[in-house]
Formats: structure tokens, C-alpha cells, sequence
């Protein structure tokens, strides 16, 4: 964890249990609880506003989080924030996801378990019901999400909370192969503990 800033006095406070890429960047009043996963290009900048990252969450590669002045922004446990989100003095409550891309702006509020799809944009102030999905631009919600899709939705943390464990393990810099190998190994993973959601709704 080499990108870890205090500004005035302040220091970033990171679980022992909880994965930081050491690219990702870390400023000031920054509270991130255990078992979380902070992706590569990460920026999560707590030099205006508190940011709060509770136990389990995940904060995927070239996420923003940050906020106005006294005003904080968090994200609950076990809340998964897709590739590339930007998080703006919000609020995303417990199991919580955030889609890819997708931009969540200050006082919105996303619900317990509810959807931000991906690309969405939420405006300021606008809040979305528990376990419901809001989509467009801005973002609307459009519906009370399925079982299939809860289901789904919890999962993910689940995956980030394993990845976690297994980068703090396994992860280290080296220097890339110049052939395949005859019997390279394949990633050690579960594949039907994570699909996309499009697939698994095909299948039942």
C-alpha cells in the first residue's frame, strides 16, 4: 500500500483483513472496514468530505469516491461499486451495487440492496427504494428487483471478499512469460459462483 496520503493531520484508517491495490490512491479521511477489496486506479480522496467504506464492500478498478466539504460519503457493507463508478457525497446502503460506469451524485441516497445499472446517472438528492432498480440517464426506477436478481446482487461481494483474501496471498509483481507454457495452469475458480446476470436468468 505505497499511495496512502494524510492531509492536515488526518490518516486513512484500512482493516488489517481488507485488500488495497497498491495503485490504488488513498486521501485523508478515508474509514475502510474489514474485508473489503480496493481496486487498481482506485481514487478515494477524503480531503473535503469523510468517506466510509463498511466491512465487505467492494470498490472495483478506476472507481472516484469523494465529496463537497463537511459532507461525507459512504458506502455500505457488503455494497458491490462496478468498474469505473464515480460515488460524489452519496450514500449506497448495505448490499448495495453500483454499475459499471455508472455516476452517483451528492445527497442521492442508493437503497438497501437496491441497483444502479450500469452506465446510469443518478442526480443529486434523488434516492432509490430497497431492492429496486433504477436505469438511464438520469436514472429512474423502473422496477422491484426479482429474487434471481437479489440473489445475484449478494453474490458479488461474496466473490470481492474472496478475491481479497486471495491477492493478499497470491499477488505480487513479476515479470511476464515470453511463450506459453505447454501445461499452463488455469485461475483456480468456481465458475458458477459468478455470472453474468443475463446468462444465469437463461438458465433457470
Amino acid at each position: 500500500m505505497k499511495n496512502i496520503y494524510e492531509i492536515d493531520g488526518v490518516r486513512p484508517v484500512i482493516a488489517e483483513t481488507s485488500y488495497v491495490h497498491p495503485n490504488a490512491v488513498i486521501i485523508g479521511d478515508v474509514i475502510i472496514g474489514e474485508n473489503c477489496y480496493i481496486g487498481p486506479q482506485c481514487s478515494i480522496r477524503g480531503d473535503y468530505g469523510r468517506i466510509t467504506i463498511a466491512d465487505g464492500a467492494n470498490i472495483q478498478d478506476n472507481c472516484v469516491l469523494h465529496s463537497f466539504p463537511g459532507k461525507p460519503c459512504s458506502v455500505g457493507s457488503n455494497a458491490h461499486i462496478s468498474h469505473g463508478a464515480i460515488l460524489h457525497g452519496c450514500t449506497v446502503k448495505n448490499n448495495g451495487f453500483v454499475g459499471i460506469n455508472a455516476v452517483v451524485m451528492d445527497d442521492a441516497i442508493v437503497g438497501e440492496g437496491a441497483m444502479v445499472a450500469a452506465m446510469a446517472f443518478v442526480k443529486a438528492a434523488f434516492e432509490i427504494d430497497d431492492h429496486c432498480l433504477a436505469v438511464g440517464q438520469p436514472a429512474k426506477i423502473v422496477k422491484e428487483m426479482s429474487t434471481t436478481e437479489v440473489n445475484w446482487t449478494s453474490n458479488g461481494p461474496k466473490t470481492y471478499q474472496r478475491l481479497a483474501q486471495r491477492s493478499m496471498a497470491t499477488l505480487k509483481p513479476t515479470t511476464p512469460l515470453t511463450t506459453i507454457e505447454a501445461d499452463r495452469p488455469e485461475l483456480d475458480l468456481n465458475k458458477e459462483t459468478s455470472k453474468p446476470l443475463h446468462i444465469l436468468k437463461k438458465s433457470l
